[in-house]
């Protein structure tokens, strides 16, 4: 059931609507990430100043420069843990055009889809931004401490997030929000393992800005399949 429907996803991955919902995430991802840059390089150069006093050396006058180059590391190091995590919550704001587009493509037949309101899809997509910053920041402490278990935890905490999310955002476009929590706790340890499979390719550069894409396309199909519909054709 879970290749069937990752395989399915794959399939479709020259949709027009799927290279949008790319096209989108990605800008706001970055938009995001450069906004956090200079908030970053605005509020330290504000408490610390243009010039510096120290013990024996004197005023130093390049600490604002200094602090603008130090925060391209710093934003490069966040980049490479919360990338994909970040354009994934992102990308779900956009989740219905990914969902509408296999459901026109692979169930036909069903009739029209629960309109999520603008607002609460954007609770969901900062909520989901939060809890996915939040827990892959602290599994930073994780991987410190379990070292050659690092991989594992990165797979297995994303693949419960991302699984999670995902297919109570597909579920809930066709039963709403509590039968989708109702049955996203029935098919826990399924959701779990198709979850972890949009987690490994999360470390392939390039390959994993696709995920949040194949993700929507992947739950979308699992969740059709799970209440017992057959794609078409």
């Amino acid at each position: 059931m879970i290749p069937a429907s990752f395989l399915a996803a794959i399939g479709q991955i020259g949709d027009p609507r799927f290279r949008s919902v790319l096209l989108k995430g990605l800008g706001l991802t970055v938009g995001l990430f450069v906004l956090i840059y200079f908030v970053f390089v605005t509020v330290v150069g504000w408490l610390v100043g243009d010039t510096v006093t120290l013990p024996w050396i004197g005023e130093v006058t390049w600490v604002d420069t200094a602090i603008s180059w130090g925060a391209v590391p710093l934003m490069m190091l966040l980049s490479v843990v919360l990338m994909v995590p970040v354009a994934s919550a992102i990308t779900s704001f956009f989740l219905d055009d990914v969902a509408q587009a296999v459901e026109d493509r692979h169930y036909p037949a069903l009739g029209p889809a629960y309109e999520v309101s603008w607002g609460e899809a954007m609770r969901d997509t900062l909520s989901f931004l939060g809890v996915l910053i939040g827990a892959n920041l602290v599994a930073l402490v994780l991987y410190i401490f379990f070292a050659p278990f690092a991989p594992f935890i990165f797979w297995g905490l994303n693949g419960f997030l991302l699984g999670r999310e995902y297919f109570t955002l597909a579920a809930m476009r066709r039963v709403g929000r509590e039968q989708a929590a109702v049955l996203r706790r029935r098919h826990l340890v399924t959701i779990w393992i198709a979850g972890v499979l949009m987690a490994l390719p999360l470390s392939v550069p390039l390959v994993n800005l696709l995920i949040p894409i194949l993700g929507a396309a992947t739950f979308t199909h699992l969740y059709h399949r799970l209440q017992g519909e057959r794609p078409a054709g």
